[in-house]
């Protein structure tokens, strides 16, 4: 594909994304993508032939995009100390308003479809298997600095993590009054601060 015609793929994925993430996915219409992304519905259909076929990509294009921005290479972390680097991660995996809200919007519709549609179950575990190397590598470099005391093996603290930040992220998703994002950071951290050798309140 050329890169003119990358670019225009990668802008009608991008306006089913945000009508995804907004509307929801069964608010996705050719029509509705095209005029936001700024093309006709011909154009649409002779890069993506069905609705199904550009909801399935549009997910895809999502999550490898969020992948690259969010995990990247797991063997290159981010500056700062390891301390400061495990706090920030733990914030941006969870939905805080804005880009990570939205995020978060366009992960539930995957879940869903991926149990739906076994073909999306192999995206879901891609995207997981980068997320834990990711979350994995950090909390190793932090006991390889002596920042981190790891009391359990760090892929399985990784595991714990993951775990914690899907279950809490929901809760504050779905406006549970007893859990809202803020307080799903703050039960985050509080586990797994003794699992990596640290007080509570240096990760939140």
């Amino acid at each position: 594909m050329s890169a003119v015609a990358t670019e225009t793929a990668d802008r009608i994925l991008d306006a089913a994304c945000e009508i995804i993430a907004e509307e929801g996915i069964d608010e996705v219409r050719i029509a509705r993508v095209a005029t936001r992304a700024r093309a006709s519905s011909g154009l649409v259909h002779h890069y993506f032939s069905t609705r199904e076929e550009l909801l399935e990509q549009a997910l895809v294009h999502s999550f490898e995009r969020a992948g690259d921005d969010r995990f990247g290479d797991e063997s290159t972390q981010p500056p700062g100390t390891s301390l400061e680097t495990f706090g920030l991660a733990i914030r941006e995996c969870l939905p805080f308003p804005g880009e990570a809200e939205r995020e978060w919007v366009l992960w539930v519709e995957l879940w869903l479809r991926a149990v739906r549609e076994p073909a999306l179950r192999e995206v879901a575990a891609k995207l997981y298997d980068r997320y834990r190397r990711w979350l994995a590598a950090m909390i190793r470099a932090g006991a390889e600095s002596g920042e981190f005391e790891l009391q359990r093996d760090a892929g399985e603290i990784a595991d714990i993590a993951m775990a914690l930040l899907d279950g809490a992220g929901i809760r504050a998703m779905v406006a549970d009054p007893a859990m809202d994002v803020e307080a799903a950071r703050a039960l985050v951290a509080r586990t797994l601060a003794p699992l990596v050798g640290v007080e509570p309140e240096a990760l939140a």
